[in-house]
């Protein structure tokens, strides 16, 4: 058994599986940062205003967020995936033929945070495991913002849908 200085001092065991979790979310927020870019700008009407406005918003704590995981990588001596290791994903998100279509934006974007909420959730859980509790506050703190953004979009769809 370790003594308690041995497990103050040591660092994380890293099986791999968190380097590769937190270099899978730095290229969800980057490929959300374009999305949501793109997004406020294709958009038209005035019903759309409310929403490129908060995706304007959200672009900055996307970009807070690849920042911070990038970071975080380079602190467990390894490094942030490049423009080469990007792979698109976010299909849902991306800007409708129809550039009224705010609801299939909305439902894009809530698809997105149902993607974010799930990496962080599993880097959570790994982070655990590894005894790595820096990582795992980070991805508590990231998750909570990535829920906030899916509950102001829910409200979005809600009022949307109803009309």
């Amino acid at each position: 058994m370790a003594t308690e200085d041995e497990t103050r001092n040591s660092k994380p065991t890293q099986d791999g599986t968190v380097v590769e979790l937190l270099q899978s979310a730095y290229l969800e927020e980057l490929e959300t940062v374009i999305n949501y870019q793109t997004n406020a700008i294709v958009l038209d009407g005035i019903r759309a205003e409310e929403i490129k406005e908060s995706l304007r918003g959200d672009i900055q704590e996307e970009l807070a967020h690849a920042d911070r995981l990038g970071q975080r990588l380079k602190q467990l001596d390894a490094q942030p995936p490049g423009s080469a290791e990007f792979e698109a994903v976010q299909m849902s998100l991306q800007p409708p033929a129809d550039s009224t279509d705010v609801l299939a934006v909305i439902d894009g974007v809530l698809d997105a945070e149902e993607d974010a909420i799930a990496t962080y959730r599993e880097l959570v859980d790994a982070a655990d495991a590894a005894n790595d509790p820096v990582t795992e506050d980070l991805a508590v703190e990231i998750l909570g913002d990535e829920e906030a953004h899916r509950t102001e979009f829910r409200g979005f769809a809600k009022e949307y849908r109803s009309e």
